[in-house]
């Protein structure tokens, strides 16, 4: 079938079923509604079909930023026959009949078709693999062994039914979002309503709205937050029957269509340095001396670390503050002053991050407002700006970010209200210092509120492993750029060993969130696998039997290995290395919408392999991460999309569009670097602001030209958001084997003053000693 034939095909049905005579009154839920079609972002369109009775305007949604909307290209309330119309760089067909909705580019290329029914909404699919849809995946059916399923990534073939959940599993936490993405070039975000998304059938896609019970229109709480109500879910009386709400992407150019979702959900704030270090979560602590010498061995051993986390205790039996819900350090654990302690720890170099639990509805009724207060907004037990009142004085003491977990209870527009409030809240009290805070859930549009987001209490296994690598990229594309899980896995068991400790920090170490966290305590330490001691076990024994201790720790047996702890340190100080080019990544994320960890049909749209592919990613453009996550694993099979690609531990070259099967010890979690990359190496530090006297090594990989822009800032403050940065345009003559450092700042911005001095190495050439460069400004040509 030639391309001309696609698109007849694609459009026939709409065609058919336009009729001419008297127009009919456009109708939604059986009421009188209009239609209304106008430009959303550079490559999308916003489709709203609104019954009349509603004269609020667009509909809101807690993903979209709040901003003007260009006037409808196209407004109907009734139709007769069929309407064509540019809207923007689309072309949109509208007939009766069912009320149909046909999407092309100007030059006739099928977007997608919408087919409003009597309750549902109707979709083309098409034989492509479906992403996004947030983080998380299914639930195991009853009987399944979730550890021999096969891992979801791509999300068709199921009933999608976008209930937000905890979940253990391989999964952890379901965090639904309505974004999907279809990797043959369209995406869809279905703004409003709620539903549920049918994708079982070949050819079309179908979302079902969510009509509330009379359930759903009760608040939840922490006492009844284990019920399926409308936790998560918007709030039932912003229900309007019949009122849809559709954003349509042109994604043939995934970055352009990633740009498109920043720009109409706000950027991604800039983390601070630090956030992008290792963190060491604790959960049981004994006392002030427990916890610096923890921080003291991090420093001995010369294994990087730039925070600690602490849990609250009724989580643990001993934590940072009195019973959860507190705001009160702990006297058992401080034994001095706390803000005297906590200047312990940054004397050390080491932030000090705690963990939250929200109030019950009693003392929380709602979570709304801003902060500062907007005028005309009601400042009362709910609002945010008094919620946030009673964390200063933490912050007063030295506490530097938090970990709000909890609120499972709370609606999905106060899950967003919280990233908010631990945004703004901060930032109220120290204006010039950027937030950081990680929660257990969140949506689309977080990321303007710095909101970065962990995948719950997952279940140690190898197949849990291998199930985050989905669920990453998945998060990344559809609910925000900054993800990770707790390394090693949360719920301990006979199947946590420090093989599977040592690959998930592997694949830890390129996530954005860098962290370990999980039971049986120093087997969440960097060196905890090499001694006899397990730490707290934290599980009660039935009377008479210690099985329950057996099934839910790690062995004994495990114990006292020595090999772990080196693999551990050696990626961490990898990240470390690599911070200038992960941190640059950051700033990517801001100004084009492009996440940290990206899915390969990010870059490679057209190779049908790799778009389909959700065990392995990029970590920006130009690394290709494959986790390992078999137990014993002595080979990894790793696709390379087209190109030449570097083995980053060899050297060795590799011609891409085929697969690999690289050999692997326990020491190699496979990388691959493509031709023409740039990539900006430090010296290690033991924290990311730690100075370094050496020059930063620039790897140039040849075999095809490359540009890298090395971004940079204080690390800290809010000063990057006035242009107060420095941007470093790095490009790769391969012809000429020439690299060439020039200013880059981005139009309309001035590069703050740099003198840095480089190594630069080419990388076909390894053994061969590296050129030294001092770049100030000005720009430096090096021939290799």
């Amino acid at each position: 079938m030639n391309h001309r034939s696609v698109i007849l095909a694609f459009c026939l049905p709409a065609l058919l079923q336009a009729t001419s005579g008297v127009a009919q009154p456009i109708v939604t839920a059986g009421v009188p509604a209009q239609l209304s079609i106008r430009e959303a972002g550079t490559h999308s369109i916003r489709i709203t079909l609104q019954p009349l009775s509603d004269t609020t305007g667009l509909p809101f949604s807690p993903a979209l930023v709040d901003r003007p909307y260009p006037a409808p290209a196209l407004a109907l309330n009734e139709l007769s026959a069929t309407v064509r119309k540019a809207v923007g760089d689309f072309i949109v067909t509208v007939s009766p009949a069912p009320l149909t909705v046909t999407v092309t580019t100007k030059e006739g290329t099928p977007v997608q078709r919408l087919v409003f029914g009597d309750s549902t909404l109707s979709f083309a699919l098409d034989d492509a693999p479906v992403l996004g849809l947030g983080e998380g995946g299914h639930k195991p059916e009853r009987g399944v062994n979730w550890r021999t399923a096969p891992i979801e990534f791509d999300r068709r073939g199921r009933l999608q039914d976008m209930q937000p959940r905890w979940q253990s599993d391989a999964y952890g936490s379901r965090n639904p979002v309505p974004l999907l993405i279809g990797t043959k070039g369209w995406a869809l975000f279905v703004a409003t309503p709620w539903g549920q998304i049918d994708l079982r059938t070949a050819g079309h896609g179908v979302f079902i709205p969510w009509k509330p019970a009379a359930k759903d229109t009760l608040q939840q709480n922490e006492h009844n937050q284990g019920l399926v109500g409308a936790k998560g879910l918007p709030p039932a009386n912003t229900v309007i029957p019949g009122l849809y709400d559709v954003i349509v992407f042109d994604a043939r150019r995934p970055a352009a269509f990633m740009k498109d979702v920043s720009d109409l959900t706000g950027p991604a704030v800039i983390p601070p340095r630090w956030a992008l270090g290792y963190m060491q979560s604790h959960r049981t602590i004994k006392d002030e001396h427990y916890i610096l010498g923890i921080v003291d061995s991090f420093r001995s051993k010369r294994i990087p670390v730039d925070a600690v986390i602490y849990l609250g205790t009724g989580f643990t039996p001993q934590g940072w503050n009195t019973k959860q819900p507190s705001f009160d350090f702990n006297p058992a654990v401080f034994h001095r002053d706390p803000a005297a302690v906590l200047a312990d720890f940054h004397a050390q170099h080491v932030r000090v991050i705690v963990h939250m639990v929200p109030w019950d509805r009693d003392k929380l009724p709602s979570l709304h407002g801003s902060i500062p207060a907007a005028p005309g907004e009601i400042v009362d037990a709910g609002h945010i700006q008094n919620y946030w009142a009673q964390h200063v004085v933490l912050m007063k003491a030295g506490v530097d970010a938090f970990w709000p977990d909890e609120g499972d209870w709370f609606n999905l527009y106060e899950r967003v209200k919280r990233h908010q409030l631990y945004y703004q809240g901060p930032l109220s009290t120290y204006p010039n210092i950027r937030p950081w805070s990680l929660h257990r859930n969140g949506y689309l549009g977080i990321a303007r509120w710095g909101g970065w987001v962990w995948s719950g209490d997952t279940e140690s296994a190898w197949k849990t492993l291998e199930g985050q690598v989905a669920v990453g990229i998945n998060h990344s594309l559809s609910l925000g750029p900054y993800w990770g899980s707790d390394i090693g896995g949360f719920y301990s068991n006979a199947e946590k060993t420090g093989e599977l400790y040592a690959r998930w920090f592997q694949f830890g170490a390129f996530c954005p969130s860098f962290r370990s966290h999980g039971r049986t305590t120093m087997t969440i330490l960097p060196w905890g696998w090499g001694q006899s001691d397990r730490g707290e076990l934290e599980t009660s024994t039935k009377p008479g039997t210690d099985s329950e201790v057996v099934r839910r720790n790690v062995l004994p047996s495990e114990m006292n290995n020595p090999a772990i702890t080196p693999v551990v340190k050696k990626y961490d100080e990898l990240r470390y290395q690599l911070l200038p080019y992960t941190y640059t990544l950051a700033w990517e994320t801001r100004a084009t919408g492009m996440p940290l960890m990206r899915a390969l049909w990010l870059h490679y749209p057209n190779d049908p392999v790799a778009r389909g592919l959700g065990s392995e990613y990029l970590w920006g453009r130009d690394l290709l991460i494959a986790p390992v996550f078999e137990k014993g694993a002595t080979h990894r099979s790793v696709y390379l999309p087209k190109g030449k690609w570097y083995d980053w531990w060899t050297n060795k070259v590799f011609d891409g569009g085929a697969s690999v099967h690289r050999a692997v010890d326990l020491s190699i979690m496979p990388i691959y670097v493509r031709a023409g990359a740039i990539i900006p190496l430090d010296p290690v530090r033991q924290y990311t602001g730690q100075p370094v006297t050496g020059p930063t090594t620039l790897r140039v990989y040849p075999g095809a030209n490359g540009d890298f822009t090395l971004y940079d800032d204080d690390g800290i403050s809010q000063d990057y958001l006035k242009g107060k940065a420095s941007w470093i345009r790095m490009t790769w003559d391969d012809a000429r084997h020439t690299l060439i450092l020039r200013p880059g700042a981005p139009a309309g911005m001035t590069s703050q003053p740099v003198h840095r001095a480089f190594a630069v190495k080419l990388m076909s050439e390894a053994g061969k000693a590296a050129k030294n460069i001092v770049y100030d400004g000005k720009t430096v040509a090096v021939k290799l």
